[in-house]
């Protein structure tokens, strides 16, 4: 395979030999939860951390060696260190402004004082931006309310964009201004009165992995 260009800064001897003949693993001691696989065809793989994607080339960051561009025709799929897929690397996310119900959301996050990163990444994880969802327990709409919080908040329609979204934000500060982030986000999944028994984030595996991937969304639509 052919590089695009050179990598910056010193780099080991071999490296072309390691990387090309076998596996080479690039552990990055700042973000090692990121680290990813890349299959190149047809044969080795590549872990690495901090993926940055432009046209066909493929900017790997490698530790303190500097960075790299590598031809990404010849990749297959990443996939992270974990084993689960990971977005092929020509998509790259929609701005925020051209997500469904982008307007309502604005309105929603300017009078809540909220981020809009915040509420797009909340309802991407809880519907999936379907305005028709409704979960097993009986949550509805794209922010998965509740009956008792679609009551609260005089929700006639759970399955209205407009009316679902103003209510799941206004509920979302007022969990915000208890509990703070983190903890916030842990109630709108698992509810306040578990946050308050633990004390923050409670211990549940479905919980957590809500929380963590709220906010990676959040991150990730900042960097856009």
């Amino acid at each position: 395979m052919k590089k695009r260009s050179a990598v910056r800064g010193k780099r080991p001897a071999a490296f072309d030999e390691l990387l090309w003949g076998g596996c080479l693993a690039l552990l990055c001691c700042s973000s090692p939860a990121q680290a990813e696989r890349i299959d190149f065809a047809p044969g080795p793989a590549l872990a690495q951390v901090g993926r940055g994607v432009e046209g066909r080339a493929a900017a790997l960051p490698l530790d303190d060696v500097g960075a790299s561009l590598f031809d990404m025709r010849r990749a297959g799929r990443f996939e992270s260190a974990a084993g689960a897929p990971s977005p092929p690397a020509a998509e790259a996310p929609r701005p925020l402004r051209a997500r469904p119900h982008a307007a309502l959301i604005r309105r929603a996050a300017e009078r809540y004082g909220l981020a809009r990163t915040l509420l797009h990444a909340l309802i991407e994880v809880e519907s999936g931006y379907r305005a028709n969802a409704e979960s097993p327990r009986g949550a509805k709409g794209l922010m998965q309310l509740m009956p008792n919080m679609l009551a609260h908040y005089g929700v006639r329609d759970p399955f209205d964009p407009a009316a679902n979204i103003d209510a799941g934000a206004r509920y979302l500060r007022r969990l915000l201004d208890e509990f703070g982030m983190r903890a916030g986000l842990a109630a709108y999944n698992a509810g306040e009165g578990s946050v308050r028994k633990h004390g923050g984030v409670p211990p549940y595996p479905e919980t957590s992995r809500f929380v963590e991937r709220v906010l990676h969304l959040v991150n990730a639509a900042r960097q856009q």
